[in-house]
């Protein structure tokens, strides 16, 4: 079979894969794309657009909502990616010297990972609620008087980074549990013969090598808690006021309670191209070290 009639053959067969690719996802970001634009009028048969317009940007870019939670999305995700980073590796690599205990160990970490968010959230929304919480009980016999974890802005952002490392840590844990075991062992045999120690050996041979996987894990993060909904949905519909709305709760505030449909495409197409634009600056960054890496 010649090179041109296999490339074909492979088109014809993905080409099922990538119709529905198209139907569900890009056509949805297009029509999207396009209310964003739109001055839309909402009718009892559904709506019609009337014209095109800049408005809905300028609208929100110019909002004290949009920037609040602009600067909640962003505060939220870099602090949870940091601390499921670090947690994660330490949680590796401890998982990497364990024998026979490590499917076992590996299963228990797995259960808050496997738990549906809003099941998860509604669990620590127990634990935090004022009257009957587990854990308002507590800091009230440790503070003196009973704190309202919920209802103050700091307080309430804690509580959600807290359950956000609590349920995606293993995650991070796992993958970068892969890249471990990718090692080869005579890598450290050699840092060994040369006189590293425990700490050496981490930051030049260990850290390096998986730097690779730790983006990949990072991506991923990035991608998904830029894009929090259900747990501060669950646990404060963004309160207290608006300081943990995040930018996907109000796009669906603005687009399924309010009924501004051309402002909330708007809301939603700004996140989209801020969180791609993070990511391509991250990969941009960790191509560069990685290029200055393999140079030195």
């Amino acid at each position: 079979m010649s090179r041109r009639r296999r490339a074909r053959t492979g088109w014809l067969f993905a080409s099922p894969a990538l119709l529905a690719i198209t139907a569900v996802t890009v056509f949805p970001v297009l029509f999207s794309v396009l209310l964003s634009f739109a001055d839309v009028r909402l009718e009892y048969g559904g709506f019609r657009i009337l014209s095109l317009t800049g408005d809905h940007y300028a609208a929100v870019l110019s909002s004290p909502e949009w920037r609040q939670a602009l600067a909640f999305t962003f505060g939220f995700t870099a602090v949870t990616v940091l601390l499921e980073l670090v947690l994660g590796t330490a949680a590796a690599l401890v998982l990497e010297r364990l024998g026979a205990a490590r499917g076992w160990v590996l299963a228990v970490l797995l259960l808050p990972w496997a738990l549906i968010n809003v099941v998860a959230a509604q669990l620590w929304g127990y634990l935090y609620n004022g009257t009957y919480g587990g854990l308002t009980w507590l800091f009230t016999q440790i503070l003196g008087h009973q704190p309202d974890i919920l209802g103050q802005p700091a307080s309430a952002m804690g509580a959600m980074v807290v359950v956000d490392v609590w349920k995606t840590t293993p995650f991070v844990a796992i993958v970068v549990l892969a890249g471990l075991m990718l090692i080869p062992g005579d890598v450290y045999e050699a840092a060994e013969i040369d006189g590293a120690g425990t700490w050496t050996t981490f930051w030049k041979v260990t850290l390096p090598q998986l730097r690779p996987i730790m983006a990949i894990a990072v991506l991923f993060r990035i991608l998904q808690a830029f894009g929090i909904f259900d747990l501060p949905f669950v646990l404060t519909q963004g309160g207290p006021g608006t300081a943990t709305e995040s930018l996907a709760i109000l796009g669906y505030k603005t687009l399924f309670q309010n009924l501004a449909i051309g402002r909330g495409a708007a809301v939603a197409t700004t996140t989209a191209v801020i969180v791609i634009t993070c990511c391509l600056l991250f990969l941009r960054v960790f191509k560069a070290q990685a290029d200055e890496g393999g140079r030195a």
